[in-house]
């Protein structure tokens, strides 16, 4: 791990101050501030030397007025600083939100969940090999124009939605799928004032610049969650697939969640985790499903729109299957939840 400045900040403007008064080099693609949080991701990098910030700015004094939990009849907010643990042991977040606390739930061990914020979870760092240890030297996400080693190379679990020529590293987050699914926003404050974002466009796909990972600008903050209520939260599950069911990065997950009249399907909200390059909704499987009885033939047509133009390489070529069945078996479990 690298030297760097440390400073804890208890107001929100002086944590903006503190990570944009930092000027990065044209040449370097990491931010020189980074906000500390829970840490489980960050820290995990620096000691890798992939992320080499020249000052933390630790913002957990904020968390008496961002780590909320809010749930009224209009929707559920939910602070940046609200611990992982705390939000999915919620009696109204498991209740009215269950895709929410099973996302949570299944991201992490105890101990992690104990200690990572909500901001920070979503704004978690790819797990491939190939950007994690800078042996390699082809990574364009950590050393753009440098190549994709996994292009060719170990790729068992990486993306095959949203990928590029650049980059087919999947999006590791849970908690992510189920914002996604739930139509959430998130409220940032930044040098330029604050904004709100639709959830979904927080993140970037690659594209030719897999470096760019989400829209946020440098001092950005991310302050909170708002999910909006709806007919659809309660019959709403995350069901993920991995290799360790201990504890494991998806191979493939589904957030659902679904408005049914009798069988009918009135509304679906679906993302796909551990098989895309960022937190992806599955639009054309809802419209799929919309409308429609849903029943074992409804459920796989809408695996089949989910998973339309996926591209996969050698080792990878199982995913969109696996993802099919996931969310098909997702879709049906659902419909048996009692509401």
């Amino acid at each position: 791990m690298r030297r760097f400045d440390y400073q804890r900040v208890r107001d929100p403007a002086d944590a903006i101050h503190a990570a944009a008064a930092l000027k990065a080099p044209a040449a370097e693609t990491e931010w020189p501030a980074q906000y500390l949080a829970g840490g489980t991701n960050l820290v995990d990098y620096m000691r890798l030397d992939v992320v080499t910030p020249r000052r933390l700015v630790d913002i957990n004094d904020l968390q008496a007025r961002f780590g909320e939990i809010d749930a009224t009849e209009k929707g559920l907010r939910l602070g940046a600083l609200a611990r992982m643990s705390t939000v999915a042991d919620h009696p109204a977040v498991r209740r009215d939100y269950p895709v929410i606390a099973d996302s949570l739930r299944l991201a992490a061990s105890g101990q992690i969940r104990n200690m990572a914020s909500l901001g920070g979870n979503v704004l978690q760092r790819t797990r491939c090999n190939y950007f994690r240890d800078v042996s390699y030297a082809h990574c364009n996400k950590r050393a753009p124009g440098s190549g994709c080693a996994a292009l060719e190379g170990v790729n068992r679990k990486h993306a095959v939605l949203g990928v590029s020529d650049a980059c087919i590293a999947t999006y590791p987050g849970d908690f992510a799928q189920a914002l996604v699914a739930l139509d959430a926003a998130v409220d940032v404050a930044g040098p330029g004032g604050a904004r709100t974002l639709r959830f979904e466009d927080l993140h970037r796909a690659p594209g030719d610049t897999p470096e760019v990972e989400t829209n946020l600008g440098p001092g950005d903050l991310i302050l909170g969650f708002t999910v909006p209520a709806g007919a659809w939260t309660r019959r709403s599950l995350y069901l993920k697939v991995r290799d360790r069911e201990s504890y494991d990065f998806a191979l493939a997950s589904a957030a659902v969640a679904i408005d049914l009249e009798g069988d009918v399907v009135h509304e679906a909200r679906i993302a796909l985790g551990g098989v895309a390059t960022k937190p992806w909704r599955a639009h054309a499987a809802e419209a799929v499903l919309k409308g429609r009885a849903l029943d074992a033939a409804a459920a796989r047509a809408a695996g089949e729109a989910a998973f339309d133009g996926a591209r996969t390489r050698t080792q990878n070529a199982f995913k969109p299957e696996l993802g099919r069945r996931v969310l098909a078996r997702a879709l049906m479990q659902a419909r048996e939840m009692e509401v």
